[in-house]
């Protein structure tokens, strides 16, 4: 059996959606095999998880710059994905409350800093 993820490549991720020289956006269906994961997902792409920044899963916050617990994160039939580019910016302060994947969730508070920085190093 398989599933259709409906995925949204922003910014310099768009190449990965078939146009060497799109950089604005790519939508495409992905077809994976049932109990496929983000990590499938990004191999289908042939996109490394390290290009990504900011993603969601279905509207809700799964993955940051360098912290990406995404990865084994079961997908389902007709889930939205929408992985941007590292330069994208979310401001911290809108983390707070927002809606996140378990996963991510999870790992951010496990972390001293909560997944909040003042500074980019």
């Amino acid at each position: 059996m398989s599933i259709t993820i409906d995925t949204w490549l922003y910014g310099d991720l768009a190449r990965f959606g078939g146009d060497a020289d799109q950089r604005i956006f790519a939508n495409l269906q992905v077809e994976l095999v049932d109990g496929s994961t983000i990590s499938d997902l990004l191999s289908a792409l042939k996109m490394p998880t390290e290009a990504r920044g900011i993603t969601f899963i279905n509207g809700n916050l799964s993955a940051l710059p360098g912290v990406q617990p995404d990865l084994d994160h079961v997908l389902k039939d007709a889930d939205r994905v929408a992985f941007f580019h590292l330069r994208s910016m979310w401001p911290y302060q809108y983390r707070h409350g927002a809606a996140m994947i378990a996963e991510l969730s999870n790992t951010l508070e496990s972390r001293p800093d909560r997944g909040v920085h003042h500074a980019i190093k």
